[in-house]
């Protein structure tokens, strides 16, 4: 069995963020009592609440904002035929290329685009685009040897070995497949999904006609995809078993140019209303497109290694309804009522499709490398060093933490009555252990927004003190009022108002 591979950090802040992500309960290597899986990870405690609020927020923000979206969950096994008709079986492959000294495998395409960030790095932006547009040709072309020659030209050394003795470079389908069936003689091949996509175009017509919907509209998706990925590295940046979330947009054809544009600016915007500053953000568009898009670009986030993709926005055009149509000899047309209101003749067709498809794995790694704050505080004569994860609080695992100040004179009773009349509407803490400041600590940390500190006065009174992550100030209020001070913080309408 392959193991977790110790591979190189590319930047000391991701080294950091690794780390906290483990000690603190967001990511673990997956088996790692036995010494892991390459390239495959779980979500702890902490991890899947922001992963889930994530998904959550992405979900209402297609499918609840929009009228015109729904939902679907396509089963991970299709049939074979799927995947023929996509072109996975035939060109669903990436270059590989290794090398010699080290016995490590890399992506080819891979080591010319960090050579090509590297000149853009040093000022020389020029150089690197001319790079990605050689390597492009070259890939389109399927010359293979013309890349090994682009990867020797450019000095381009194995980070291990630090050499350049590098093989020829080869395709590798990064399907896996597996077999179905109760003997073995009987079995069939068939594939885990590379991809969340075609189960939405096999289900285009199911959902239109029981959903009376018409174009345009789109339907979302949130699911499981599989890829043999050649190297895995930048921890959950690429994974091998990874979360896609994806919305295909069916359009009249002739209007797509449009919708991409609009879901091109909306999907930025929504990026920027979780917290992502605007400036760690890019478009990227594709010199090289695919076969099946008459245009498409990426957003880009400036991770510790450098712009990387989280989110693709295409126009598929009506590439992959047609090939469904052919292989399956069933017909996936729209007929268009519309057309006749406006002078033009009634008629079937196939519709375009407008895609935004982003990786809820990577789309986590952005929102926790964007969150992690370190900073140096102030604390009567003394200035020490804070870390904390500045997380947007409707994202944040944790919504508050009730701290009774001390373990007796009737404060945790108190503190638990609290806890017990918000956990209906919040995800909470309870801690009663250590120092008030160690407590404040531990939940920075994990990026609670909020902390509820419930002292002798709150017996009196009913007051507490809430104290802010941020900016680290503290309030006095009625505890009447909890309920709205976090709701107002941490309701997905906060995020809602930033996208209309």
């Amino acid at each position: 069995m392959a193991t977790q591979e110790k591979t190189p950090v590319e930047n000391a802040q991701l080294k950091d963020i690794i780390s906290h992500a483990k000690e603190y309960g967001f990511i673990f290597p997956s088996s790692e009592i036995y010494d892991g899986l390459q390239a495959v990870y779980d979500y702890g405690q902490m991890g899947v609440e922001l992963k889930n609020n994530i998904k959550n927020l992405w979900w209402k923000s297609m499918t609840q904002l929009n009228q015109n979206v729904v939902g679907l969950d396509a089963a991970i096994f299709m049939h074979p035929l799927v995947w023929k008709a996509s072109g996975h079986v035939d060109s669903f492959n990436d270059p590989m290329i290794d090398n010699k000294d080290s016995k490590k495998r890399y992506r080819a395409d891979v080591l010319i685009e960090e050579k090509a960030a590297q000149y853009e790095n040093e000022g020389d932006k020029a150089r690197g685009d001319a790079l990605t547009a050689e390597m492009g040709k070259l890939l389109e072309a399927e010359d293979l040897d013309g890349v090994r020659e682009l990867i020797i030209r450019e000095d381009i050394k194995c980070p291990i070995s630090g050499t350049a003795n590098w093989t020829e470079v080869r395709q590798f389908n990064l399907m896996f497949s597996t077999q179905i069936g109760s003997v073995a003689e009987d079995s069939q091949t068939i594939y885990l999904r590379p991809e969340t996509a075609q189960g939405i175009f096999v289900n285009f017509l199911n959902v239109q006609k029981t959903g009376r919907m018409k174009v345009p509209f789109g339907i979302a998706q949130i699911g499981k995809a599989f890829r043999n990925e050649i190297v895995a590295r930048q921890f959950i940046f690429r994974m091998r078993e990874f979360e896609q979330m994806e919305m295909q947009f069916f359009v009249r054809p002739g209007t797509e140019m449009e919708w991409y544009e609009q879901w091109r600016d909306t999907r930025r915007k929504w990026h920027e209303a979780i917290g992502i500053p605007a400036d760690k953000l890019r478009f990227h568009n594709h010199d090289k497109l695919a076969h099946y898009a008459n245009a498409a670009l990426d957003i880009e986030f400036q991770f510790p290694f450098g712009f990387k993709e989280v989110e693709g926005i295409h126009s598929r055009t009506d590439f992959d309804l047609t090939q469904h149509q052919e292989l399956s000899r069933k017909k996936l047309q729209y007929f268009d009522n519309d057309l006749n209101e406006e002078g033009k003749p009634y008629g079937n067709y196939v519709p375009y499709v407008v895609e935004t498809s982003v990786g809820a794995d990577r789309l986590f790694l952005m929102v926790l490398c964007s969150a992690y704050q370190e900073e140096e505080i102030t604390e009567g004569d003394s200035t020490k060093s804070r870390t904390f994860l500045k997380l947007h609080p409707a994202l944040a695992p944790v919504k508050a933490a009730i701290l009774p100040l001390t373990k007796k004179d009737g404060l945790p009773e108190k503190a638990t009555e609290i806890f017990e009349d918000l956990k209906y509407d919040f995800n909470m803490i309870y801690e009663e252990r250590d120092s008030i400041g160690k407590r404040y600590t531990r939940q920075d940390l994990i990026g609670t927004p909020f902390c509820i500190a419930v002292d002798h006065q709150t017996l009196e009174d009913n007051t507490v003190t809430v104290r802010d992550r941020d900016t680290r100030e503290q309030v006095r209020m009625p505890i009447s009022e909890l309920k709205s001070y976090i709701d107002k913080a941490v309701n997905f309408k906060s995020i809602f108002a930033k996208l209309t």
